[in-house]
């Protein structure tokens, strides 16, 4: 009976060590081999890439948004370049403000263009191929315009360049708004990358307006568009965008059952009245944006007696915003973003009314600067409210539209402003803005603000 116990105990202490061997053995395996099952049932082992992966997957997710913000650093160049050069522009073809305005007018075109088609063409060719084809649109445009052909086809380019800036603007911020982690502070980012391209391009048009050889500014341009070309290419291989989210670690969701899959995406987005609301919203920003760049310049010669450095005035604002979009992202968490951008366009506002009636030039250039910090933050506000508000399933198409129609703004406002200045002097550019302001902030008061989305 002793035996037989004895033989018990045994028996359980070496299935006890047996077990216990079989969990180290269990944890050696899980630390350095990895079982994969194939289809014929037989196991094999190999080399793991438990760590390896994800790691390998955070890098190529950071290269893809740098990436991004490069393209978004080429659309601030863009824009950022025009005011310093319209003086030039003037004075090289022998117009005036209505005719040089035209400039805004075909980039208007080219904007609502591209928008159009971002709209149309994100479901059919995706994500990699569109992003790269706008990116081919402003290599055409830069060599069009660097040999300063005659003015018809210097504003032609501006409309080619509208359609690749409409589509790579819809593109990156709809891969942006739909990333999983710190989509706001990555869009706040990305649209900082706008507003240092913005910042720098007037350093250097402001030099190149004042040499004979002031088209080869766009030969700047022009290397900076071939290079973006093919960093989009290497990085993003013409993929789709689920298929370039899977490569950078994010986890794509399954459709939503609430999604009506008998109705396009192009129609659901255009039924959906948030969209359109902060797709009108973005038109005026940017046009605001784009209008004290563009004509601020003019404006501190004419009024307030500026000199041929006045372009860095251009820079100062450009910079601010790019400050602004950066520095202000804690305030926004703290006080809420749909909250904050009514208190950051009322004190915009204020400062718009010193630089009217306050003849400062110095005065008027730090306000300049201010504004730009102030408007800074709200584009890549706007945006993230929409990727909260919008369901998923529609959030490229409908942010691609956002971004394409709204970046019309950048056209239609300054185009606006030279009509004006044409009859009424350049004087009219402060309470433009100021009204302009007025009913963009109008306009948010309806964006809705409670979250609404879906997955």
């Amino acid at each position: 009976m002793e035996l037989q116990n004895l033989d018990c105990r045994k028996g359980s202490l070496e299935s006890s060590t047996s077990i216990r061997s079989l969990g180290r053995r269990a944890e050696t395996l899980t630390n350095k081999k990895q079982v994969v099952h194939d289809h014929s049932n037989n196991d094999r082992t190999v080399t793991p890439i438990i760590s390896e992966v994800p790691r390998k997957q955070k890098i190529f997710a950071q290269v893809q948004f740098l990436t991004l913000c490069w393209t978004l650093f080429l659309a601030g160049w863009n824009d950022g370049t025009t005011g310093p050069l319209i003086p030039r522009i003037q004075e090289v073809y022998n117009i005036g403000f209505a005719i040089v305005s035209l400039i805004f007018v075909f980039g208007c075109v080219g904007f609502i263009v591209g928008a159009l088609a971002n709209l149309y063409l994100t479901d059919k060719l995706g994500f990699g191929k569109l992003i790269f084809l706008g990116s081919l649109c402003q290599v055409v445009a830069y060599i069009i315009q660097c040999s300063a052909p005659p003015f018809p086809a210097f504003v032609l380019a501006y409309s080619i360049n509208g359609i690749g800036g409409a589509l790579q603007d819809a593109q990156a911020n709809g891969f942006v708004a739909t990333l999983k982690s710190n989509p706001e502070t990555k869009m706040g980012i990305l649209h900082a990358a706008y507003g240092l391209g913005a910042f720098a391009s007037p350093f250097i048009a402001t030099q190149f307006a004042q040499l004979p050889r002031w088209s080869f500014h766009f030969l700047v341009s022009l290397g900076m568009a071939v290079f973006n070309s093919i960093l989009l290419i290497v990085v993003f291989k013409l993929k789709s965008q689920d298929e370039c989210l899977s490569l950078g670690g994010e986890v794509i969701p399954e459709p939503s059952a609430e999604q009506d899959v008998t109705t396009s995406s192009f129609r659901q987005v255009l039924r959906t009245k948030a969209v359109h609301l902060i797709a009108i919203f973005i038109l005026i920003y940017v046009g605001v944006e784009v209008t004290i760049g563009g004509w601020i310049v003019t404006f501190i010669i004419h009024e307030r007696g500026g000199g041929p450095s006045s372009g860095y005035i251009s820079s100062g604002f450009f910079g601010g915003l790019t400050v602004g979009r950066v520095l202000l992202l804690p305030l926004n968490r703290k006080i809420g973003e749909w909250r904050v951008l009514f208190l950051y366009t009322l004190l915009a506002i204020g400062l718009e009314l010193t630089i009217w009636f306050v003849p400062s030039l110095i005065g008027n250039a730090v306000a300049v600067s201010i504004v730009g910090m102030l408007l800074g933050p709200m584009y890549p506000i706007a945006m993230n409210q929409a990727s909260r508000v919008l369901p998923r399933w529609i959030l490229t198409g409908s942010i691609g539209w956002i971004g394409g129609f709204g970046q019309a703004g950048s056209a239609l406002l300054p185009f606006i402003t030279g009509a004006i200045s044409s009859a009424r002097g350049i004087v009219s550019l402060q309470p433009l803005l100021i009204s302009m302001m007025t009913i963009m902030m109008a306009l948010w008061w309806f964006v809705p603000a409670v979250p609404r989305r879906v997955e």
